[in-house]
């Protein structure tokens, strides 16, 4: 009869070991995943179905609130998951594994958390909303959505730029006018020999040349300053939603109609230099030491 050899103890303990990890690891993924699925099925539709009935017209709070959920749901599955695989008790009792934690969190996190309260201060201000048109310090577009980290803004290049929402609550915004009108400013320098009446009439007269310019509110002109070589006129103009519009070929239309009308009335824009030199010059010859004219 053969005399089995026994296995190896250092095998037993690796495929013991081995099974152990395996085993934490099912519970881990079994607690993570029924947790993320149910979140992801019932709790974030329910959550998102229940702001979208009291907030019709205000994407913004819905948008965040399906981002805030997933962003909770997911961190509560993870814990889920780890006291599934047998580790709530180390988690809860080592005080060096909490202290770990907790030093991690706030470095890495710091600048996460900042993200994360000036985005609730975004969406809590009603000036700022999904499809509304700003301009801040660092650009201008159409409002997207507001994330955990960043607002998605769409330029009017049509370029989609994720700017960080601590940098949009720390600098000033501007909505020019509207949610849904965007006004343009143009200037026009006159010459002060010009009629002023004129060019305020013909500079008035060309905002509805322009297809996509509105009726309302209605384009104005007026005299803004009496500048040291020139008078200054500003026109606005409204158009609708700016991330439909091409506003850089809108202003340079707007700009070839003035120059076309000025010229076809005899207005002139602007002064050809920054100074006028009027006047005459006399040239005499130099006189001699007897005082008649000098023999050079």
């Amino acid at each position: 009869m053969v005399e089995q050899t026994p296995v190896p103890e250092l095998v037993t303990d690796v495929v013991s070991v081995y099974s152990q990890v395996l085993s934490e690891l099912f519970w881990f993924l079994v607690g993570f995943g029924g947790v993320y699925l149910l979140g992801h099925l019932v709790l974030i539709p329910f959550g998102v179905r229940a702001v979208r009935s009291r907030n019709r017209n205000n994407p913004t709070i819905e948008t965040a609130t399906e981002t805030y959920l997933r962003v909770t749901m997911i961190g509560f599955a993870t814990l889920t998951g780890v006291i599934a695989a047998g580790y709530g008790r180390v988690l809860s009792e080592s005080a060096v594994i909490i202290a770990a934690l907790t030093f991690a969190l706030g470095i890495a996190g710091q600048q996460v958390f900042g993200s994360l309260i000036s985005g609730m201060f975004l969406v809590a201000d009603p000036d700022f909303n999904v499809g509304d048109w700003v301009e801040w310090s660092g650009g201008k577009g159409t409002i997207e959505a507001v994330d955990f980290r960043v607002t998605r803004i769409r330029t009017p290049d049509h370029e989609t730029v994720s700017v960080p929402n601590t940098e949009l609550t720390t600098n000033a915004i501007t909505r020019p006018y509207g949610r849904d009108r965007y006004r343009i400013t143009e200037q026009v320098y006159v010459a002060y020999g010009e009629d002023t009446e004129q060019a305020l009439l013909t500079l008035q007269q060309i905002p509805p040349m322009l297809e996509s310019v509105l009726d309302d509110p209605t384009p104005n002109a007026r005299v803004v300053e009496l500048g040291e070589n020139a008078i200054t006129l500003q026109a606005n103009l409204w158009v609708g939603d700016p991330s439909n519009q091409d506003i850089r070929s809108l202003r340079s239309d707007f700009r070839r109609l003035v120059k076309r009308r000025f010229d076809k009335e005899g207005i002139t824009l602007a002064p050809p230099s920054a100074q006028s030199v009027t006047g005459s010059l006399t040239v005499t010859e130099p006189r001699g030491e007897s005082g008649g004219p000098s023999d050079e």
